[in-house]
C-alpha cells in the first residue's frame, strides 16, 4: 500500500511522477505533477488541467495571494526608485511619465505569473485545501 503523501504523485492510470520543487514548476508556469505541460492558459488564466498528464486544476485557487506578493516584495523598490528620483532629481512630470510609470508597471506587471504559477505549484505540492474539521474517533 503506498502512502498518503505520495498519492498526489500518481495519476489515475496508476503512473507515477517524481515530485517536482514547486519554485522551478511553477515560477516557469508548467504542471506541479508532470512538469511539461502548462498550468496557464492566457497571462494569468489557469487551465482546467494539464494537457500532458491530465491534472485537474480546479484544487488550485490562489486568490490574491499573488498581488499581495507583488504589492509587498516587487513593487517596493520600483516605488523606491520613483521617489528618489523625484528627491534627487526634481525632474518634471514628463521625466516621471517616460521613467517612472515604466519602472512600475515593470515591477508590478511581470512578476505576477511567475509568482501564480508558484503558489499554483506549491498549493499542489503541499497539498493545501480548504479547512476542514477533523472529526476525533
Amino acid at each position: 500500500m503506498q502512502d498518503d503523501d505520495d498519492a498526489r504523485f500518481v495519476d489515475e492510470a496508476g503512473h507515477r511522477w517524481p515530485p517536482l520543487p514547486p519554485l522551478r514548476t511553477g515560477a516557469l508556469g508548467r504542471c506541479p505533477r508532470c512538469g511539461k505541460g502548462h498550468i496557464f492558459r492566457g497571462f494569468l488564466t489557469i487551465r482546467d488541467r494539464c494537457e500532458v498528464c491530465g491534472l485537474d486544476y480546479s484544487y488550485a485557487d490562489p486568490a490574491d495571494g499573488p498581488a499581495v506578493f507583488v504589492q509587498l516584495f516587487a513593487c517596493i523598490p520600483g516605488v523606491v526608485f520613483t521617489l528618489m528620483l523625484q528627491i534627487i532629481a526634481s525632474p518634471p512630470w514628463w521625466v516621471h511619465l517616460l521613467v517612472s510609470a515604466p519602472v512600475l508597471v515593470i515591477s508590478t506587471v511581470l512578476p505576477l505569473r511567475p509568482i501564480k504559477g508558484w503558489l499554483v505549484a506549491s498549493q499542489f505540492y503541499f497539498r493545501a485545501r480548504e479547512g476542514r474539521l477533523v472529526k476525533e474517533e
